[in-house]
This record gives structure tokens, sequence and C-alpha cells, in this order.
């Protein structure tokens, strides 16, 4: 398969082409009716201009045609109220089950995506600062950002039923404006235009949360919502045979539809990893590339044990896929360069050895911190639909 991939699969480019029985379950999925939460949560957060006031809407960025109604707003419900549990106490998240790390001056959370999968959005204040944690299943983007007050208060997060490039459209409460979840950019409504701020935000194992937090956080599955959480509704969406569910444009054809790839972005230049390519730089359990996105000196670190969320009908026991982190090698005033020795992440200038979160755990380095580099997984249909000038990484 690795040579096909190589070729690019240009057999899809066509984009969707048949409808699957695994379509239909997804349309299942999809229309499951939910009961939303509306209570905001307060805390500091950006100001956004929400254009409420007298004069015309804004222009929208895109074509309302392409944004795609598929089911009602919040038929997938977003959680508004979410509780957590101390990650001592968790006993129903098996080792290599993937979950969302969002980490905000020592206060860290882990957000399971056998629970995301399901209601795609958790309005969140983490440190004091409110969030929105998103996951989009269809495109396989797990995204968090600061979530902003519009005329005064802050926002919370919901679903809108639609799709745009087959990727989550997000709308706030405040001004009911869409935003694409790859982009966080209004692009419809009265906050067209607005864009909101990142957080970095990892798909990582359950065992490598556990063990680099073990004071943090993990959203409960006591939802108020009944569903089947540890299954995934969306069995065998991400064979790399497949076509992506609801996309309609021309699949870029270097790479197939659903590979899995690592997007970065710096001012001048978008590039994106795939992970297939990531796994053959592999020196043992880890990858370690040492590059530049633009101008940016930049770490792509990969590893193994992290179970899909998309592929088997039960998310613990699905195929390795792995996960992988993008982070700023510049510290202190001096470039790192990272390599794998003894089965260990380590910079070659200290021998300090690193985690998968970009923290120094041994030698004179230890407790430094690298930046997070603003990159997210997604499949690659999506972030070429959203990058169209992006750089593919040809591999060591």
């Amino acid at each position: 398969m690795s040579d096909m991939r190589d070729q690019g699969l240009r057999h899809h480019a066509g984009g969707w082409k048949r409808v699957t029985l695994k379509t239909v379950a997804v349309l299942f999925v999809l229309g499951v009716a939910g009961v939303v939460l509306l209570a905001a949560v307060g805390g500091e957060s950006p100001s956004l201009d929400g254009g409420t006031g007298e004069g015309a809407e804004p222009a929208p960025l895109v074509d309302p045609s392409e944004i795609r109604r598929i089911v009602p707003r919040d038929a997938i419900p977003a959680l508004d109220e979410p509780s957590f549990e101390a990650v001592g106490d968790i006993d129903w998240l098996a080792a290599r089950e993937p979950v969302i790390e969002v980490q905000i001056d020592g206060d860290a959370r882990a957000y399971p995506l056998q629970i995301l999968t399901w209601h795609e959005i958790v309005n969140d204040v983490v440190d004091g600062t409110p969030v929105a944690v998103t996951f989009c299943p269809l495109c396989n983007t797990a995204v968090a950002f600061e979530r902003p007050s519009i005329d005064g208060e802050t926002t919370t997060f919901g679903t809108s039923g639609r799709l745009y490039n087959s990727n989550l459209v997000m709308y706030d409460r405040a001004t009911e404006s869409y935003w694409p979840q790859a982009t966080g950019q209004a692009v419809t409504g009265p906050a067209t235009g607005q864009q909101l701020e990142r957080i970095p935000a990892q798909i990582v194992s359950w065992a490598d949360f556990r063990d680099a937090f073990p004071g943090g956080k993990v959203l409960s599955r006591d939802t108020g919502h009944s569903r089947s959480y540890g299954t995934n509704p969306y069995p065998g969406y991400d064979d790399v045979d497949n076509p992506p569910f609801l996309f309609e444009g021309e699949v870029d054809g270097r790479l197939a539809a659903v590979e899995r790839v690592l997007g970065v972005q710096s001012e001048d230049e978008v590039v994106a990893f795939p992970y297939f390519r990531l796994q053959k730089a592999a020196d043992g359990e880890f990858a370690t590339v040492n590059t530049k996105v633009g101008e940016e000196p930049t770490l792509i670190l990969w590893k193994p044990g992290v179970t899909s969320a998309l592929d088997g009908t039960e998310i613990a026991t699905s195929k390795d896929v792995g996960a992988a982190a993008a982070f700023d090698r510049d510290l202190d005033g001096r470039t790192l360069k990272f390599e794998v020795r003894d089965d260990r992440i380590v910079d070659t200038a200290t021998s300090s050895a690193w985690n998968v979160f970009g923290r120094a755990v041994s030698g004179p380095l230890e407790g430094q911190q690298l930046s997070s580099a603003d990159a997210f997984d997604t499949f690659w249909f999506d972030w070429a639909a959203f990058h169209p000038g992006t750089l593919v990484w040809p591999g060591e």
C-alpha cells in the first residue's frame, strides 16, 4: 500500500463517487437527535465585533450553496456543561485509545475521542480560559479555540448540522455565524471575517496523557446524553481506499483522500506530513524530523501506540495509526536538533530527553517546554481543500 500511496492513488481524484452502506451508517449517526444545553460559561476572552448593530451583514467569504445542510442544527449535541474525572479514577479507557490533550498553565485535560465522535464540540473553561475543543470525525481534525466575547458576552459554539468541504461547521450562539472548524474563521453571518484564536491541542494515547499528567482531568462519560461511548459510529471510514463522505471537490491526487497527515503552517508556508512517511522515518519507536516550515525551525514527532477512532467498531481494539505533533525547535536563543537515541527523543546539544508533548523530562534542560507549532491532524482531502497551495513532505 505504501507504493500505491506514493503514486497518489489518482483514481480517487473525482471526489465522492459512490454511496455505500458505510455512507448510510454515517447519515444515521449524523441524524441522532440530542438536547442542547444553552448555558454559557463566563471568563475572560478575546472580544470580537458581533456586527449586530445597524448596517448590512458582511458578504459571505464562501458560496453559501457549498455549505451543505445534512441534519438539523444541534442534532449532534455539543457539551456545554462538561464534567471531569481525575486521571487516577479512570478505568474505562484503554492505554492506546486516542484523547485530545489541551493544557494551559498546568491545567491539563484529556477529551477522549470515544466521546467527541458523538458530540464534536465541548465548551469548557481551562485555567480560566473559555475554550471550545472540537473534533470532526469526517475529517479527523481535532482543534481547540479560545471562545471569544461577542458584544460583551462570552459565546458558546454548537453544531450547525452543515458541512463545508465535508468539515464540521460550527455556529456561535451570539450571532449564529458559521465557522468551519478547519479554519476557525467565520464565513457567513454577522461575524464574517473574524478569526478565532487557536489553542494547542494534540491527539495522543491515553497512556501518554496519563503518564505525563497524573494530576490531569478527563472528560467524563456522564454527559447527560445516552450514547454508546467506546464504539465507533463510523466503522471503516478511514480505509485509505474509500472516498471521503459528502466531499464533492476534486481530491488533490498527490495522496489518497483519507491519508492521515499532520498539517503544519507558518506565515509563509504550509506543509503536510503524511503519517505513513513519518512511520517509515522512525528509528525504533519514534520518528524525529528536523525541518523548517517557511523560515521556522520545526520538529515533527511521530510514535506508534494510538488507535484510530474511525476504524473498527470498538475504538480500543482498532488499528494502530500512531500520533504526530509539531514544535518550534528554537529555545532560549538557540535552535535545537533532535534524534532518537536508545529509544528516547534527545536533543543533540545537551542529550536531554523529551516526551511527545515537547517537554524535557531529564537532563540539563529538564522542565523546559518547546512551543507548539501551528499544526493539527487531518485527512489529506480536507487539508488540501482548505490549503490548496500546500507542500507535501517527501520523506527521508
